[in-house]
């Protein structure tokens, strides 16, 4: 990732939504008592690399906002409403076609169809509003309101 952005803190941003997808995850084996095993790693690692995407995608607009001549905090958020629409979508269908693993799949894959499911809901949810937060934390890009504030011209 480093290579594809040229900068160690967006690949540290995509790699910070590693945490967000253990709680989906987690959360839809309580929520549907499904049984721990190698099915259901295999769904956190699939669950991984979905969530890594999403990220991925959402910093790669940003960064391509901020070439085309965007202001830091108007790239973030064109990127974000530039991309909500694909990732929500993209999220769904993984959903919907997960519901006949979950409701007739069996022991086998009840577990990781589970996980997945809910992870991509959870962690989709957490990266739409993590990542742009993370990113402007990061590089510090002044808010609006901390731009209005800061213009000697506006106080006097």
């Amino acid at each position: 990732m480093v290579g594809q952005f040229n900068s160690f803190r967006k690949g540290f941003i995509v790699l910070a939504t590693i945490p967000l997808i253990l709680i989906g995850g987690v959360l839809g084996l309580i929520i549907m008592n499904a049984p721990n095993g190698f099915m259901v790693m295999l769904g956190f690692f699939s669950l991984a690399g979905i969530l890594i995407n999403n990220g991925i995608v959402l910093i790669d607009r940003i960064q391509t906002e901020e070439q085309a001549g965007r202001e830091p905090l108007d790239a973030v958020i064109t990127a974000c409403l530039a991309r909500l629409r694909p990732i929500l979508m993209t999220t769904l269908t993984t959903v919907l076609g997960l519901v006949p693993l979950i409701l007739f799949g069996g022991a086998l894959f009840y577990g990781m169809a589970s996980v997945i499911a809910f992870g991509l809901v959870v962690g989709t949810l957490f990266t739409l509003g993590f990542v742009p937060v993370l990113y402007t934390l990061v590089f510090r890009i002044p808010t609006r309101e901390a731009t209005v504030r800061a213009d000697p011209a506006l106080e006097a």
